[in-house]
This record gives structure tokens, C-alpha cells and sequence, in this order.
């Protein structure tokens, strides 16, 4: 944090331009707090749903104004002093309501994720290891996947020997297993 102020949101909220709030909380911005912000100050969450902003007090307060600039994107504007600030996805996570799509990469990357998982289940069905119930995928199927990238990245791994795998005590195969000995840019 060198170089940065650590300080209550209190201390800025009439001085601060963009807010993002990250806490996974909820009740983190409040209206009050946005009647104090500067004129067009930007407030986006990227931390939990839809608690941390507080957009009720927002959309309930008397003689507030809302004015979309684009989807996903509006100016709420207080009649007291005709300031506004812009809300990004009305509170909710900035990234899945304001991105236009993912990168194929990353839809790769999950839908991989997606198939390994079915074959897992497939492969377990007769043999009663998973419930019906949401499972986390292992770590051996998510670094499988992982592995299964790492090329078109300009990766290039080595497997660790027997020594250095017992050296950290963990399988050869893994968990964590691959080391990145190089990459292309």
C-alpha cells in the first residue's frame, strides 16, 4: 500500500472520483454517503451481489432523479443540489452487469472446466463417491484444466522429479505439481 492513503470512506467521500466497493459486506456505500459525493463520482461494486451499495435508500429517496446514460449505466441526480453520481449496474457486480461478454480464453477455460467435471461424474457414477449435491471441483480436475491452457499462453512446464515433489511432500502428479519454467510474451 505504499503510496496510498488508508483511510475510512467518511474521510473521502466528498474528495474521492470512482468508488468500487470490494468487501463482500453489505451496506458499505449508503445514500447518505452518496448525497456528499462530488458531482458525477462513479460508485461500482465488485465485492458481493447486490448489498453493498445502497440502492433502495437510492431509489427511495425523495426527489432523486434517474437518468440512464446506457445500459448498465445511470446518473442519479439529488434535487437539493442537482449533483449526480453515476451508478454502474445498479449496484450489483460491475463485471458480470457492465462486461459485454468474456474472452474466449477465459469461456475456454470454463467450459472445460464444465466438461472434465461431467466426465468426472460420469466415470464416478456407479461408485457412490459423489452425493447428489454442489461439489467444488478437486484441485487434480482444476490444475488438469489448467495444464490443458497453459500452451496458448506461451507456457511451457516441467513435471517436478520424485525428489522435489517429496521435498514439498505432494504427489508427483500433483496437486501443484507443474512448475513454469518459461514463458513467451
Amino acid at each position: 500500500m505504499e503510496g496510498y492513503q488508508v483511510l475510512p470512506l467518511e474521510d473521502v467521500v466528498s474528495e474521492a472520483d470512482i468508488f468500487v466497493t470490494t468487501t463482500g459486506n453489505k451496506d458499505i456505500i449508503m445514500v447518505h454517503h452518496m448525497t456528499q459525493m462530488k458531482n458525477n463520482a462513479i460508485v461500482c461494486n465488485i465485492g458481493h451481489f447486490d448489498n453493498e451499495i445502497d440502492m433502495h435508500g437510492l431509489e427511495t429517496y425523495p426527489g432523486v432523479k434517474r437518468v440512464t446514460i446506457k445500459p448498465q449505466t445511470d446518473r442519479w441526480v439529488f434535487p437539493e443540489t442537482k449533483k449526480g453520481i453515476i451508478i454502474l449496474a445498479e449496484g450489483r457486480l460491475m463485471n458480470l452487469g457492465c462486461a459485454t461478454g468474456h474472452p474466449s480464453f477465459v469461456m475456454s477455460c470454463s467450459f472445460t472446466n464444465q466438461v472434465i467435471a461431467q466426465l468426472e461424474l460420469w466415470k464416478e457414477r456407479g461408485t457412490g463417491k459423489y452425493e447428489k449435491k454442489v461439489y467444488v471441483l478437486p484441485k487434480h480436475l482444476d490444475e488438469k484444466v489448467a495444464a490443458l491452457h497453459l500452451g496458448k499462453l506461451g507456457a511451457k512446464l516441467t513435471k517436478l522429479t520424485k525428489e522435489q515433489a517429496d521435498y514439498i511432500s505432494i504427489p508427483v502428479e500433483g496437486p501443484t505439481s507443474l512448475l513454469i519454467t518459461g514463458t513467451k510474451r
